[in-house]
């Protein structure tokens, strides 16, 4: 029988080197010709001490959605020779779509890395490509890890690097008094305690009362997202509510409380409110699901949807449709904490809303800050003449609601006339 030689001996040569050429490819970008994270991994393997950077383009999704993927693959290009050519000192890696590394072949510690990133960020700010007669402007973020040792240094840099990014620095540096394995660990969870409450439907709405201030009757109420752990543990909108938009939960989250808030109050008799994000209003989806629900509620008239100022509104077209849609079926429309982050008196012009709710950062005070009293004066004198209600959130003390009352606020919310519960 003839014997199976699997050496590399007995593989011809043009064989053997078009083997290496393949496997060599393997490890090299072939976009910007760079070393790829294949070849940064088997680099850092064998060496001890070292400084790993990665920087990543802010705004390279923004350049290939307006200038196409060829500019962008152009950017790239471009940015590869400028940091090959560029960062002395530096080997240079393309790790994915929109990233780099750069290694430094030896130990540094925070100072001197802050230092030198300090310098980095300056010679890199005013870094222009030019493409044809365009002139692009790269911005980009930095994190690099001052930890004791390069075990798992690629999570410490990428965890540095999410950092800054969510707030806002230019660069970050990752060391072993950060707590940054365990947030991850407690966000990992809460995504896992997210996702197992609405596919058992242990979303649940908590009531709290809104009064009229000139009769002190309850008048409607608002219906406030709450989480059932599969202890039983009640978990705040605080937590699970960003976890579910970061997860694309949130439009679950929503419906269960729309269908349950609907089934609660069939026979209540009195009207209530719901939080919308403007998310919720312009997809097709969930615009759907609310028109389906009003179509075939017969309490569709004592709803009404909060639009949550916390988010931008830049397609006043789709939220106007969304407006008016529901208002054929006798819902109501109310802009949510009025008077802080987005909200302006030129947004009460835009939305044709019937009730605001002036935010609580300026309710809680006008009884004790003069300024918090006459910014919420304002907003009441204008919305009347507009001839939308006005609804005082944290109304948190007896002195308060007395403020509320004497600026001619029509209804009021807050712990002090009643806290969230199961009941109504």
């Amino acid at each position: 029988m003839k014997s199976e030689n699997n050496s590399l001996d007995a593989i011809p040569v043009s064989k053997i080197t078009s083997r290496n050429m393949i496997f060599g490819r393997y490890f090299i970008d072939d976009m910007t010709n760079l070393p790829n994270v294949y070849q940064l991994r088997r680099d850092l393997e064998n060496q001890e001490a070292f400084t790993l950077i990665i920087c990543n383009i802010d705004n390279f999704r923004t350049i290939n959605n307006f200038y196409g993927c060829i500019v962008g693959d152009y950017v790239i290009e471009e940015l590869g020779q400028y940091f090959k050519n560029n960062l002395e000192n530096h080997k240079v890696y393309r790790l994915s779509g929109d990233e780099f590394a750069f290694v430094i072949s030896k130990k540094m510690f925070f100072y001197d890395i802050k230092d030198h990133l300090l310098i980095l960020c300056e010679e890199m700010q005013d870094f222009i490509v030019k493409y044809t007669d365009i002139n692009i402007y790269i911005d980009f973020t930095l994190a690099s890890s001052a930890s004791k040792d390069n075990n798992n240094i690629f999570s410490k840099v990428s965890m540095a690097l999410r950092y800054a990014k969510d707030t806002g620095s230019n660069f970050w540096i990752y060391e072993d008094t950060m707590n940054f394995e365990q947030d991850y660990a407690t966000k990992i969870q809460l995504s896992e305690t997210v996702r197992e409450a609405v596919g058992n439907y242990r979303i649940i709405p908590y009531y709290q009362a809104i009064v009229d201030t000139k009769t002190s009757e309850i008048k409607k109420y608002e219906c406030l997202a709450r989480l059932i752990d599969i202890n039983g543990k009640i978990v705040s909108p605080l937590l699970f509510i960003p976890i579910s938009k970061k997860i694309k939960y949130y439009n679950m989250v929503t419906k269960i409380i729309i269908d349950k808030s609907f089934k609660h109050f069939e026979t209540k008799g009195c009207e209530f409110t719901i939080n919308l994000s403007i998310e919720d209003m312009v997809k097709k989806d969930m615009f759907d699901f609310i028109m389906d629900r009003l179509k075939n509620s017969n309490i569709s008239d004592k709803v009404t949807f909060e639009i949550l100022e916390s988010d931008a509104i830049e397609d006043f077209e789709k939220v106007d449709r969304f407006i008016n849609e529901i208002r054929r079926y006798g819902a109501k429309i109310a802009i949510d904490d009025f008077g802080s982050g987005y909200s302006n008196f030129s947004y009460l012009t835009k939305i044709n809303a019937d009730y605001i709710k002036i935010d609580g950062s300026l309710v809680k005070n006008i009884d004790t800050d003069n300024n918090s009293f006459i910014v919420v004066e304002s907003i009441v004198q204008f919305a009347k003449k507009l001839g939308i209600q006005t609804i005082a959130e944290y109304v948190w003390s007896y002195s308060v609601l007395e403020k509320v009352k004497e600026l001619n606020i029509d209804y009021a919310q807050g712990f002090y006339i009643d806290e969230p519960s199961l009941s109504t």
